[in-house]
């Protein structure tokens, strides 16, 4: 294991303050135990629910090492880490519908994109699915967009099929790589793969925009 969290913890809000880092970090740390614990796989249930809503560490942090120590259960990992967190992201949706007020601006403000949100709420809806899919599959906040979809009240079906084809292809593509390479490829994972990912997207999306208002 290592004390340095993997890129994909860009995942929460910048911040430069020492206490907020020492914070993160205490989270990281405590995040990256339960991968050891007996009770591993119902842990990376939990982490990849509660993160699909507010918690700030990735479920990768978890599925890393566990895929590692058993990788003949990786696709069994990585189901899991997909379902938990779609169910997690209902839940967000559901702050965003139910309790935006109370619950969900507080948390767009701990991540620094209640602003932004407002301003774009109005066109949401229309490229909802690309936006859920966007944040499902690459470093964007996932949270972030639950809550937001609950607001707008996009449509809960294209939100869940969204979502799960993006986790789905997000997390198996982690768990796949780790059980084909081993070890060898956490490094390329944990500095790379985001990138790639988002890039990817990018492509996919401009290519879908091309196609509907040049063609």
């Amino acid at each position: 294991m290592t004390d340095k969290p993997p890129a994909d913890t860009t995942l929460t809000r910048p911040s430069h303050h020492p206490a907020d880092f020492h914070v993160l970090q205490r989270l990281y740390d405590w995040t990256l135990s339960l991968a050891a614990h007996r009770h591993a796989l119902w842990a990376l249930a939990i982490v990849s629910f509660v993160e699909s809503s507010f918690f700030p560490i990735p479920p990768d942090v978890l599925i890393i090492p566990m895929v590692l120590a058993t990788r003949e259960k990786a696709w069994r990992i990585a189901a899991v880490c997909t379902v938990a967190s779609v169910a997690g992201g209902l839940a967000g949706y559901g702050i965003g519908h139910y309790a935006y007020e109370a619950v969900g601006r507080p948390l767009m403000e701990f991540y620094g994109y209640a602003t932004k949100f407002e301003s774009f709420q109005a066109q949401y809806n229309e490229w909802g699915a690309w936006i859920v899919a966007g944040a499902g599959l690459t470093p964007f906040p996932y949270k972030v967009i639950t809550i937001a979809s609950g607001v707008t009240g996009l449509d809960l079906t294209t939100f869940t099929v969204a979502s799960g084809i993006s986790r789905g292809i997000r997390f198996f593509i982690v768990a796949g790589l780790l059980w084909y390479f081993g070890a060898p490829i956490r490094a390329f994972i944990e500095q790379h793969l985001a990138k790639l990912v988002t890039l990817f997207f990018i492509l996919l999306f401009g290519g879908f925009v091309l196609l509907k208002y040049i063609f």
